[in-house]
């Protein structure tokens, strides 16, 4: 890398998931927006014709004369040649394919059990851990091998047992993961200061918010806006709209799998007194399945979606056709701001300015009462090769209760992947607040018939 000024160029990152659709135009897109940083991206995909693909588009964008960001894209056949020369590692994958997604989220619908998403938790979310873990497992250990000193930045779910598989195997790794759900919640509030207080144009990134817990299963004990309070207000807000639902288009949860009306957030709020941080297709997973997903009518009048796999495939396809149209210059990678922060990481990183915001890092106390080691989210401070995590305090002794139960199963589930420990995935397996609720026979069926579907991504498994 060299430093001119404010500048730094001859970066270099590895992108593994190179060949994605969606997740790599976002970087490309922020890459190009920003004018102080330039270099090579290696795209790494198990599709080396999609990362190619993703390379023709990456440089198609940085040859336009409205691009402040120059970088040359390449897509690399090897993990070593990703990594070799690496001054950030970016990943973002999908664990198998939508094929063994739909497995994940289908199967348990034949057993009462109803997922929103299917990706982090519930008998899905534990499924698509085992066949995610074996893959960490090997990117940790060539990351050690060709780029120990690297900032890893991981995007891929199921994100605590990704990173937490990052720092098992490689305890001395520089990894973090990386969510946006947190910042949804801040433009709730943002939202809420319009609706209630008549406050137009507040930023969410002006929302000062105190975060604990785990990936998708965060809550905010502080919350602040230019010095006032704004937990009373949020009660104000959760009482008002908790049976109507809060949206800035009314409708929108019908006409959106990825939209909600809060009313899950609403109610945890009534629940527990702290904001639940993520989106309600979410939170609602984590918790006792006939609170929100007993059925698709309970579903429905908590005014959220199950997201259904064929929907994901069928836009998946679509994105493919828009790729080609993109590697072929028929269309143009249009110039937003995808919402994500991984860029600015990437600044404070390299020195270029310190900030806050929430990442997925090993526990060093900054929350009290959850296990030292395991994956939490909090906030934590960026600067020049460091992130400090920010002491959050901890969790009223309830709703430490329920984030403490899926840190531990979660461990769980690591330490039986690693071990290929079929039993002990059993257990987890049947340990989850949805699971747990039917009977243990029909668990156990259910787990065996998820696991046949998956077992090409659990080398050495005694199936």
């Amino acid at each position: 890398m060299e430093y001119i000024g404010s500048q730094v160029k001859d970066i270099n990152i590895a992108y593994i998931g190179g060949g994605s659709k969606g997740w790599a135009w976002a970087l490309m897109g922020d890459l190009a927006m920003e004018g102080d940083l330039s270099g090579t991206v290696k795209l790494y995909d198990l599709n080396y014709e999609a990362a190619q693909v993703n390379s023709m588009i990456g440089n198609n964008l940085s040859r336009r004369d409205d691009v402040k960001g120059k970088w040359h894209y390449e897509a690399v056949p090897s993990l070593e040649k990703a990594l070799t020369g690496a001054d950030f590692v970016i990943i973002s994958i999908l664990p198998g394919t939508f094929k063994e997604m739909a497995y994940d989220v289908n199967l348990p619908q034949e057993y009462g059990i109803y997922q929103s998403v299917g990706d982090t938790t519930g008998p899905g979310g534990i499924v698509r851990a085992l066949r995610t873990i074996p893959m960490y497992v090997e990117m940790a250990e060539a990351i050690k091998a060709y780029c120990p000193g690297t900032w890893v930045i991981n995007y891929t779910n199921p994100m605590t047992l990704c990173t937490r598989t990052l720092t098992k195997i490689f305890p001395e790794i520089k990894a973090m993961g990386c969510c946006h759900e947190i910042f949804g919640a801040q433009q709730l509030l943002a939202s809420m200061l319009k609706d209630l207080k008549g406050m137009e144009d507040v930023s969410y990134r002006d929302i000062s918010v105190n975060v604990l817990g785990i990936n998708h299963f965060t809550w905010i004990d502080e919350a602040s806006y230019q010095g006032t309070d704004l937990m009373p207000v949020y009660r104000e807000f959760a009482e008002r709209y908790y049976e109507t639902g809060y949206e800035e288009k009314p409708g929108q949860w019908m006409d959106s799998f990825f939209s909600s009306a809060c009313r899950v957030q609403f109610d945890l709020f009534r629940k527990y007194g702290l904001i639940a941080a993520s989106g309600d297709r979410h939170l609602a997973e984590f918790m006792p399945r006939n609170w929100y997903l007993k059925d698709p009518e309970t579903v429905k009048s908590w005014k959220f979606s199950l997201t259904p796999i064929d929907f994901r495939m069928k836009r998946q396809e679509e994105l493919v056709q828009k790729s080609k149209r993109l590697a072929a210059g028929e269309e143009s990678v249009q110039l937003k701001p995808s919402g994500e922060e991984g860029i600015r990481m990437i600044k404070a990183l390299l020195g270029l300015g310190d900030f806050v915001t929430n990442v997925n890092v090993p526990n060093q106390g900054q929350i009290k009462g959850l296990p030292t080691g395991s994956v939490v989210e909090t906030n934590a401070l960026l600067v020049r090769d460091g992130v400090k995590p920010v002491l959050a305090g901890q969790l009223p002794i309830d709703v430490e209760n329920l984030v403490a139960r899926h840190v531990l199963n979660q461990e769980t589930v690591l330490q039986a992947a690693l071990n290929k420990d079929k039993s002990l995935a059993f257990r987890a397996f049947l340990s989850d607040p949805l699971v747990s609720s039917i009977d243990t026979g029909a668990a156990e069926q259910l787990f065996e018939r998820m696991l046949e579907m998956t077992k090409a991504y659990l080398p050495g498994w005694d199936l």
